[in-house]
């Protein structure tokens, strides 16, 4: 038997993809390219809709007056690229890093920042919870 070429030659044609142009269309991942470039970052930047939801909560008790998503989106951004460049996370494709932003009954968050490959392989960003996957 010869070795495969593809991951189609050994396990035949994938029933079903969902690549992240799908998540981005269907809001489960949220675009923050732009806002990302400005804080630093070079190559795109998607948020987890989990991680959307909390830049855009502003109930928590902690949440001063003049608080806006779009400034809490920038401190969480500014912070990943702040932390991207940190010795100790420069040789790996994931950290979780910490910032303040008030979201429920707490000050401090805690983000994670995964660099990984695109839909064609292209290296890419998503800004996630700790505990997402």
């Amino acid at each position: 038997m010869t070795d495969p070429d593809t991951a189609a030659d050994f396990w035949g044609e994938p029933i079903h993809t969902y690549t992240r142009a799908d998540a981005l269309a269907d809001g489960v991942l949220v675009d923050a390219t732009a806002t990302a470039q400005e804080a630093g970052f070079r190559i795109p930047v998607a948020l987890t809709q989990s991680i959307w939801v909390d830049v855009n909560d502003l109930s928590g008790r902690h949440v001063s007056a003049g608080q806006v998503p779009e400034g809490r989106l920038w401190d969480l951004l500014f912070m990943a690229a702040h932390a991207a460049r940190r010795p100790e996370n420069r040789d790996t494709s994931e950290f979780v890093y910490s910032l303040v932003m008030p979201v429920g009954a707490g000050n401090n968050y805690r983000a994670k920042c995964h660099i990984g490959p695109g839909d064609e392989g292209e290296p890419l960003v998503t800004i996630l919870r700790p505990d997402e996957h």
